[in-house]
């Protein structure tokens, strides 16, 4: 025990290095601005929020404020991330989407000349009792047939009038958030019953309005109004409708890694945990360092696509925590080394999505802190 404490005080990190992990998520700043390009074309008459809440879908906050800085504003969820933006130097507007969650929160968001959603009664009681720095600009959310945040449609008119006697706010803003705007006949809420709800119940209420997110911005032009809220669709996701590259969107985050292992597997021999994978053939196997602790989800199926040196495959077995395995059988010249990327440039997030039965924004939100990010 004494010979290794003698050990462990000779260590010395600055003189070890090593190579990093191979697996990177590689963000295109440039990516970004094209992709708040296509959303300032399809609302020429509006402005637009850059909506930048879960780390800017996992892209990383600052990257976000620097890659969006012709946005007209920043929305995000958090109100730590808004000073922190602040912090950053963004002098622009700033929208809490989900507004305040604490009366103590309104001297902040006050002094720091934050924008903020108002979704209940609660919200406008607190800020009749609040005194905070400066005057509020505030977004009034309705209700419209989504069901999570939002004054019903009977009930808008009053919170209107109830928030316009309070002192401390400014400028109302009239908001809401279609449920179905990628899904136009959707029956269960469609878009134009939605936009017609609201158009009735905000029907002569001054203040311009803020209505659309990616889907609507993209696909109803006609509800741009006076503010769009383009979210994944910045990041290179679709919102609906079309691949990100039919709306003229470009991959923001591309996670690739090597093959760090190849097997060769014999007919009848099963490929990972729980043998989910039981080779009908002799086939030749890579491991891919990432996994489930990286954020790839562990509920993608067998196929789901990968590229190998440039050439699509998919993967083979379980998930775990910090490997896949994939056919390598059309990739004879795959190697230990050999590049694979998971998702982004030249493979959609979205296709590797839709085949593990979720959607883009979980993946870009899932990246592990463990990962390796650049810039490129």
């Amino acid at each position: 025990m004494r010979s290794s404490g003698k050990i462990a005080k000779s260590f010395s990190r600055s003189n070890t290095h090593f190579m990093p992990r191979p697996l990177v998520a590689a963000i295109d700043i440039g990516a970004m601005r094209s992709n708040l390009a296509v959303a300032k074309r399809a609302a020429p008459h509006a402005k637009v929020w850059a909506v930048v809440k879960a780390d800017a879908y996992g892209h990383g906050l600052e990257r976000g404020m620097r890659a969006f800085s012709e946005a007209d504003g920043l929305g995000l969820v958090e109100p730590d991330g808004a000073l922190r933006l602040r912090e950053l130097g963004w002098q622009k507007p700033i929208l809490l989407l989900e507004g305040f969650f604490d009366r103590e929160d309104l001297e902040a968001i006050g002094g720091h000349a934050i924008d903020t959603v108002i979704h209940c009664h609660e919200q406008i009681a607190m800020l009749e009792h609040a005194r905070p720095p400066m005057p509020l600009d505030v977004h009034l959310k309705m209700n419209s047939g989504m069901n999570r945040l939002g004054f019903a449609p009977d009930a808008f008119r009053a919170a209107y009038q109830r928030l316009r006697a309070i002192p401390a706010v400014r400028n109302i803003i009239l908001m809401t958030h279609f449920a179905n705007a990628d899904d136009a006949g959707n029956a269960g809420l469609p878009f134009v019953e939605q936009m017609a709800r609201f158009t009735e119940a905000a029907a002569g209420i001054p203040g311009e309005r803020s209505l659309a997110n990616s889907a609507t911005t993209l696909l109803h032009p006609e509800a741009a109004a006076d503010w769009v809220r383009p979210g994944v669709m910045l990041y290179g996701g679709t919102p609906g409708g079309k691949t990100a590259a039919e709306f003229g969107l470009l991959p923001a985050m591309t996670l690739s890694s090597e093959i760090i292992g190849i097997q060769q597997v014999p007919s009848g021999a099963a490929v990972g945990y729980g043998s989910r994978f039981v080779a009908e053939r002799p086939m030749t196997i890579g491991v891919v360092a990432c996994g489930y602790a990286d954020g790839y989800p562990r509920h993608a199926p067998d196929g789901t696509p990968v590229l190998v040196d440039g050439v699509r495959t998919g993967i083979v077995g379980r998930v775990s925590m910090d490997m896949i395995t994939v056919d390598l059988s059309g990739v004879p010249n795959a190697r230990v080394g050999s590049r694979v990327v998971l998702w982004g440039q030249d493979l959609p997030i979205d296709k590797v999505a839709s085949a593990a039965g979720t959607i883009g924004y979980e993946l870009m939100c899932a990246l592990a802190p463990r990962v390796r990010v650049t810039e490129v």
